[in-house]
């Protein structure tokens, strides 16, 4: 049988049973829609790693116990002055207990001045001395802010939980994947939601209030989608003017946009039938279904009006289209749905998930807009007048498609075709120096001057840490943080990286000890050294807690922290590649120097993950389409 009778059959097939056809349509389109009404807003912190990536199996085996990347920081500055005021101090003080009190929000994981996690040790005359940076009978009294500020300096978070200049100070918190109230995934809406609430509502007339962190990027991006539902009817109103001054008839512009409507609609309901929500980081992907649907619903428009041009009657025009359409069609939304299905190569799930959206998209579109549209185009009615109104454009448009088709004679084409290969050459020299990941400061998703993005470069400039956070994980032997070699090795790993451009500051268990063994040498910068005497380095590093994240119980995981001024791709592979520099120089079997965890670890995994499967993906895309 050939192609030709194939299409034969099919065409019979659909438009001799047209209302059959459109009945049963109908009715999965309404099936569809309802389905649809059930979508919900889907956003998870795990969906964005690339769990597979060597960063992402470190960051999953020391996770429980260090914290990943899901982290948020809340800064508040004080309007005038410093810090140290009653009203500021008891400000921070409900402000941390609010935070504490979110569901989804680490408990053990929360860090302020308030916090009984934050301490200090200072050198006295009976030995080492320490306590809570705020004691238990804090007064706000000058003497009580003052004892604090002292705190403050012996604890050396200066620039860590206390901006640089006293300007305003930090709450840190860590976010669980689940809700431990309700057993389900965390909703990250509703904790931004309520971050907004709780914090900045109540508190933004006492002192300026920045936030940032993964919740409140899916937040602020999820208020955002609400307003695209306006942009939607603005983007479907201007193409409804463009496809109308196109066809000139009120009917031939209802129905192809009814059709890629209908094609959208059936892509978020089979999202719902198939287990997946919508996330707010793939919201415009019904826009570029829609787009796509207006596109080849306009051709089939234009073939069924040419054919109406030459004397066919509607049905005669509604076949002729089906026939002439449906194999060049077909093949090409089957290219457009294969070339979205090869991005499921990069195994990130949020990626696989925009992936399956836009393939399902584009896929109903074969049934829509190859079968849908030209059996409800056969009951149009093409009067005289409108037969006449395409004799004049056809007239009107006589002399410009003359002159332009002149680009198919030998010169006109010969200097298109040089112009081609001169900025071919161009693309791929340029092309090299593409970036794989962010090229600018803040969120990309968001406007740079987005309350977001401000907040974060407010953070950034007025703290030495930011959200931007890699955390290498040195792995020893047990206690080998009582053992010199090790602790030295780690600390020139240290040094060594903050000399690296883009690395703000860097924090370690070797850099505390030395601080602590200065201080029991009455605070002597020339006793900052780690002592190799093992029973010196043991009084070292003993008042360091496993809850400040810089050592394991047993001492055989130290994590080391680097804070990086921003997250452009051109940072973390800067940084990235010096960590992998110095392993190969100095990492041995008792030192394994493992990447990473933080935020700046799950960035620089995605982005080596879509750097290794650009090329097979666009291999796949290109043979496909050879192919079909």
């Amino acid at each position: 049988m050939t192609t030709a009778s194939i299409i034969s059959n099919l065409e019979n097939l659909v438009f001799n049973r047209r209302r059959w056809v459109i009945g049963i349509l109908a009715v999965v389109t309404v099936f569809m829609a309802y389905s649809a009404t059930k979508l919900g807003i889907d956003a998870s912190f795990s969906k964005n790693l690339p769990l597979k990536h060597e960063y992402m199996q470190t960051f999953i085996k020391h996770g429980e116990e260090f914290g990943g990347a899901n982290r948020i920081l809340i800064a508040l500055m004080a309007k005038e002055g410093d810090i140290f005021t009653p009203e500021f101090f008891e400000t921070l003080k409900s402000a941390t207990d609010a935070v504490f009190f979110i569901p989804g929000v680490d408990r053990t994981r929360v860090s302020s001045l308030f916090t009984p996690n934050v301490r200090f040790t200072e050198v006295v005359e009976d030995g080492i001395a320490g306590g809570n940076v705020v004691p238990d009978d804090f007064q706000p009294t000058p003497e009580g802010l003052e004892q604090v500020r002292k705190n403050i300096l012996k604890a050396g978070i200066v620039g860590r939980l206390v901006a640089n200049d006293f300007s305003g100070a930090l709450i840190s918190a860590q976010l669980l994947e689940i809700n431990p109230n309700t057993g389900e995934r965390l909703d990250y809406i509703d904790v931004a939601h309520q971050l907004e609430e709780k914090l900045r509502g109540k508190y933004q007339n006492e002192v300026d209030i920045h936030i940032i962190g993964f919740a409140k990027v899916i937040g602020d991006i999820a208020d955002g989608a609400t307003r695209v539902v306006l942009f939607f009817a603005v983007a479907f109103f201007i193409t409804a003017l463009l496809v109308y001054a196109y066809t000139q008839s009120f009917k031939l512009t209802v129905i192809p946009l009814a059709c890629s409507l209908v094609a959208v609609i059936w892509q978020l309901g089979l999202l719902t039938l198939l287990g997946f929500g919508i996330d707010p980081m793939s919201i415009l992907v019904p826009f570029l279904v829609f787009a796509i649907g207006v596109s080849h619903g306009v051709q089939m428009v234009s073939a069924t009006t040419a054919e109406v041009f030459f004397g066919a009657d509607s049905l005669g025009a509604a076949r002729a289209s089906f026939r002439r359409l449906l194999i060049p069609g077909g093949v090409a939304l089957a290219s457009d749905s294969i070339g979205f299905v090869t991005i499921l190569f990069i195994e990130i799930q949020i990626v696989q998930e925009m992936a399956i959206t836009a393939s399902l998209g584009v896929g109903v579109i074969i049934l829509t807009n190859l079968l849908l549209l030209p059996v409800l185009l056969s009951y149009v009615s093409y009067d005289d007048v409108y037969r006449q109104k395409l004799v004049k454009r056809a007239e009107r448009l006589e002399r410009f498609w003359r002159v332009l088709a002149r680009v198919s004679e030998p010169k006109p084409a010969a200097l298109i075709i040089l112009i081609s290969a001169g900025l071919l050459i161009i693309g791929a020299w340029k092309g090299a120096d593409i970036k794989i990941g962010d090229v600018h400061r803040g969120v990309p998703e968001l406007r740079a001057d987005s309350r977001y993005n401000l907040d974060t470069e407010v953070i950034s400039d007025r703290f030495s840490i930011g959200v931007d956070l890699i955390t290498v994980i040195p792995e020893t032997v047990e206690q080998g943080c009582v053992d010199y070699e090790i602790m030295s090795t780690i600390d020139r790993f240290e040094w060594h990286m903050r000399n690296v451009e883009g690395v703000q500051s860097v924090v370690g268990l070797p850099s505390i000890g030395k601080l602590i063994n200065a201080g029991w040498n009455e605070g002597s910068f020339k006793w900052r050294v780690l002592p190799r005497n093992q029973s010196v380095l043991v009084q070292s590093v003993a008042y360091v807690p496993t809850s400040s994240g810089l050592l394991n119980a047993d001492c055989s995981v130290m994590p080391v922290l680097i804070f990086a001024s921003d997250h452009k791709a051109e940072t973390i592979a800067t940084i990235v590649s010096e960590v992998k520099r110095f392993r190969e120089q100095y990492g041995s079997e008792r030192v394994k120097f493992r990447l990473a965890t933080g935020n700046l670890g799950v960035m620089a995994a995605t982005n080596e993950e879509v750097a290794a499967d650009q090329f097979p993906i666009l291999l796949g895309v290109f043979s496909a389409v050879i192919l079909l």
